[in-house]
């Protein structure tokens, strides 16, 4: 199991598989697209945390942000030096016009972990995803602090788990203060169940899935809706699932958001409603 422990120096963090696919974090950069944090900071630098070996992702989340925030600066930051100098690689590629991407879109790669080097600059955003899985539950929280330390006033953290090709996504949006919403964003199209969720759940809540705890009622009353809509699968996954997202809202959960979330496969809470007990 990684531990939080500091290499190179000042870096903060452990290696980890760093198992990258394109276009496998698009629904998280959707969200991130939404953010109010983004659209009004003056200073709009998003850091993609554990890239992987890959920086493919580092250069999808720059030419999704660039369409609301045309002025987007993403630095992708990894521990192990021989994944940032592939991505550097790959960023003389995309200035060569040969890589499908912006020549000119503002991307930069650097080695870093936790501590979230940027000198003399905080963070807008900071996107942290399939990094924390890989660790104990015990080291999320200093992760955390670590990370919302780098953040600007009013920034934000987006912290989660998603499956191999992006169809199943979870994650939590911290501000400075800590952790302020839950979401789950699923492919509606062959959905079984919501609850294929649990196995994509941020790491402060992965082992929670269990009796007594908010994100195991969660996840029940979220099956329990998806059955008994099941009669407007004839209209359609996205009419379902739109159903079963008032559902949970008119049974109490403090969902945040409406329709045109929903349309995407989304459902956000408030974190208070399936923290940890």
């Amino acid at each position: 199991m990684p531990s939080m422990s500091s290499r190179a120096g000042s870096v903060v963090g452990t290696v980890t598989r760093g198992t990258t696919n394109t276009n496998r974090l698009r629904r998280v950069d959707r969200w991130i697209a939404a953010l109010p944090e983004l659209r009004r900071t003056g200073d709009p630098i998003v850091v993609d945390l554990g890239y992987g070996a890959s920086g493919v992702t580092a250069f999808e989340l720059q030419h999704r942000l660039a369409k609301v925030r045309p002025d987007v600066e993403v630095l992708g930051l990894e521990i192990d030096p021989g994944r940032v100098r592939t991505a550097l690689a790959q960023l003389e590629e995309v200035r060569a016009g040969s890589a499908g991407f912006d020549p000119q879109a503002r991307v930069g790669f650097a080695v870093g972990g936790f501590e979230v080097p940027l000198p003399g600059r905080h963070a807008a955003v900071i996107r942290a995803f399939n990094v924390l899985r890989q660790y104990d539950e015990s080291e999320v929280a200093p992760a955390w602090e670590r990370m919302l330390g780098r953040l600007q006033l009013g920034g934000a953290l987006v912290e989660g788990t998603c499956d191999e090709i992006g169809r199943v996504a979870s994650w939590v949006t911290l501000d400075r203060t800590g952790p302020q919403t839950f979401t789950v964003s699923l492919r509606l199209r062959g959905l079984d169940a919501p609850s294929v969720v649990a196995e994509r759940l941020p790491k402060a809540l992965i082992h929670r899935n269990i009796p007594g705890e908010g994100v195991h009622a969660y996840l029940a009353d979220l099956d329990r809706l998806w059955r008994v809509h099941s009669p407007l699968a004839a209209y359609g996954p996205k009419q379902r699932w739109m159903a079963v997202a008032q559902g949970m809202r008119d049974a109490g959960w403090p969902v945040v958001g409406g329709r045109s979330r929903w349309r995407l496969g989304e459902l956000t809470v408030r974190w208070e409603a399936v923290a940890p007990v």
